[in-house]
């Protein structure tokens, strides 16, 4: 059950973008699919989805495969893709209709999202200035796309993926673009859909909004799977290597004197590599025997934008030894 993606491939000429890729989602949650730019992620996602044609491998949604046409899917694309003239209301009622929802039920949905996405005035506009724009013209119509900002079509986008209640939802970088207070918003959303267990498909360069979301991940590099697995397994395999130090004292001499190297330094403290959690505690207990106080020590794994910067890198140069 669930969803199974199995040696994919999508060749341009002699250029393979997606070399046999598979991963599985036995069960609801948010899967990772990540890469650098141009490492195979929106070509991945578009062959899941029908958009392009595989040139081998398989999808399959509960056994069968996967068709927007006999699956619930929701799908918010990297590229905006609203159509500007016409009005919002007039496009949410037409990709309602392409889910089967009937006008009075998409209306009540439109309604429930419009104020959870905070868009109503541009859905339900009541200004005097659009009753002075409309005046003569017959009843206030909602905006038009071309006159709302890129985050708010991107917060229509969003409503227009999830008004179907689907049952596997894919976000490209669903929160690329937004202020703080919008990418908020976003958040609350994404976490409402994992409560009501929800498969989802992510894919983001954003390696903290990732870290918060996703229990499994792909890392794509030159079209290939170069790691994959469940992420708390996968940042507990490096062990914990990040020490982190902040003192009023100068701990320079005595970061030198063990022979550490500091990865950085900014005024919240100092970042060191340690190999593991014997030679963190050596160091500590050493400057506990001087008195040095402390007023951080933190132990702790990589982060997935280190192990993401890592993994490709280490990828990255393997294939040019072999090129």
């Amino acid at each position: 059950m669930g969803l199974v993606v199995d040696k994919i491939v999508k060749k341009y000429g002699e250029n393979t973008v997606v070399d046999q890729l598979s991963f599985r989602m036995d069960q609801p949650g948010v899967y990772a699919l990540l890469g650098r730019n141009g490492a195979g992620k929106t070509t991945t996602i578009r062959m899941m989805l029908g958009m392009l044609a595989m040139d081998g491998g398989s999808v399959t949604w509960n056994d069968k495969p996967l068709s927007p046409f006999t699956t619930n899917i929701g799908y918010l694309a990297e590229e905006r893709g609203l159509y500007p003239k016409y009005t919002l209301m007039d496009q949410l009622i037409y990709f309602s209709r392409l889910k089967n929802i009937s006008e009075q039920e998409a209306k009540k949905r439109i309604k429930y999202w419009a104020e959870r996405l905070q868009v109503e005035e541009y859905i339900y506009p009541t200004t005097s200035a659009d009753q002075k724009k409309s005046r003569g013209k017959g009843a206030i119509q909602s905006r038009k796309a071309e006159q709302l900002s890129k985050g708010n079509q991107q917060k229509i986008q969003l409503m227009a993926s999830l008004i179907s209640d689907p049952d596997l939802i894919i976000f490209d970088e669903p929160l690329s673009g937004l202020d703080p207070v919008n990418a908020d918003i976003f958040r609350d959303i994404i976490h409402d859909c994992i409560r009501k267990e929800k498969y989802i498909i992510m894919s983001s360069h954003q390696m903290a909004t990732i870290e918060e979301f996703c229990t499994d991940l792909t890392i794509l590099n030159r079209g290939k799977d170069v790691l994959s697995g469940n992420l708390n397994k996968i940042k507990k395999s490096y062990g914990r290597v990040n020490m982190y130090l902040k003192s009023e004292e100068d701990l320079h001499p005595y970061i030198k004197e063990h022979n550490l190297t500091i990865l950085e330094e900014t005024p919240d403290g100092i970042h060191i590599k340690v190999s593991g959690q014997e030679e963190a505690d050596h160091f500590l207990k050493d400057l506990a025997s001087q008195n040095v106080s402390l007023i951080r020590f933190e132990l702790r794994e990589p982060s997935l934008h280190e192990i993401f910067v890592s993994t490709v890198e280490n990828d990255s140069k393997a294939g040019d030894e072999h090129e």
